[in-house]
């Protein structure tokens, strides 16, 4: 038999999930978006187990301006992932805000304006790394080597699909 109390309990729950699932949406330290993307400021960053120095180490990620998406935040620390998906626990002061991408094609095509019929102005390799200057719904500028230029958003890896930057 069920009683009051706990019907009660159980439809409030229910009723408090949509609201979770919002808050969640949120950093519960920054109040800022999840998930969202960040570079490396640093050369190395140690990605943990668990957020604090007291977890196992399970690898470096060692390359300065490597874009990396924000899942969680704990306190000073914030899970992140790569492209690959492979991830853990980084410490905050090892992450910045100045938005970098991976291209994801070899040999793209950098556009002098966000249009397929634009000059060619450089061709980016597979797996370089690019500042963002802006997006629109389907194109960014970007800037590296210097060499600026749009490139389609389809083709990089660190702006989410429906952002847009200015």
């Amino acid at each position: 038999m069920v009683k009051p109390f706990q019907t009660l309990w159980a439809l409030a729950l229910a009723a408090a999930l949509p609201l979770a699932a919002a808050a969640q949406d949120r950093g519960q330290v920054t109040n800022l978006p999840l998930p969202r993307f960040v570079s490396m400021k640093a050369a190395e960053g140690y990605v943990r187990r668990g957020p604090s120095r007291t977890h196992r180490i399970d690898w470096i990620f060692r390359k300065r301006d490597t874009p990396l998406e924000i899942t969680a935040e704990h306190g000073h620390w914030r899970r992140v992932r790569d492209r690959d998906g492979a991830g853990g626990w980084m410490h905050y002061s090892l992450l910045s805000g100045v938005r970098t991408v991976l291209i994801e094609q070899d040999m793209l095509q950098m556009r002098g304006s966000p249009d397929p019929k634009s000059l060619v102005v450089a061709q980016l390799e597979l797996g370089v790394i690019a500042r963002i200057e802006e997006c629109t719904r389907d194109w960014c500028d970007l800037s590296v080597g210097g060499y600026g230029g749009w490139v389609p958003k389809s083709a990089i890896w660190g702006v989410g699909a429906e952002e847009i930057l200015d």
